[in-house]
């Protein structure tokens, strides 16, 4: 079976940065699973999917426009350090959930100071132009249920309350 929109693919992926350093890894642990054509992925990787099958292998290059965006340096605020005073242990690396115009928002903080805390709320791979290397392991129809909830089930359900 071809992978096309609303199959549930399961696949390994390394991927590396664009100087060839690997960034994050399936192959020694579970496969990932998900649906084509929901967004899971980025879109640069579910256009590379599309079309292959169990058994597959095939390395591509994803320019940073069709994986995690461009940086934005909007998304860099430096705030008085009081603002998080509620927070144990800040430091450079910790992931904060910040309330902003649109909502709710994952930022990484990149600074402190004894006056100061910077965040970036960029993805951390914003900018760059990715490599996956892939291997398709599963491709099958997905079911109504995941179809409707967005998401693979695993073999009893998903394990939500919908």
């Amino acid at each position: 079976m071809k992978i096309k929109e609303n199959t549930v693919v399961t696949f390994h992926y390394t991927v590396s940065d664009s100087e060839g350093t690997p960034i994050d890894s399936s192959f020694d642990g579970e496969p990932l699973a998900m649906i084509q054509g929901t967004g899971y992925m980025i879109k640069g990787l579910e256009d590379a999917l599309a079309d292959h099958q169990a058994g597959d292998k095939f390395s591509v290059d994803i320019k940073s426009d069709d994986a995690y965006g461009p940086r934005h340096d909007g998304l860099v605020q430096t705030m008085p350090k009081e603002m998080l005073a509620g927070i144990e242990n800040l430091a450079v690396g910790m992931a904060l959930r910040a309330t902003t115009d649109e909502g709710e928002q994952s930022v990484i903080v990149i600074d402190v100071t004894d006056e100061t805390v910077t965040v970036d709320g960029n993805h951390p791979l914003a900018g760059h132009d990715l490599k996956f290397d892939v291997e398709v392991v599963d491709v099958r129809d997905a079911t109504a249920e995941e179809l409707a909830h967005g998401h693979v089930h695993s073999e009893g359900g998903c394990g939500h309350n919908h």
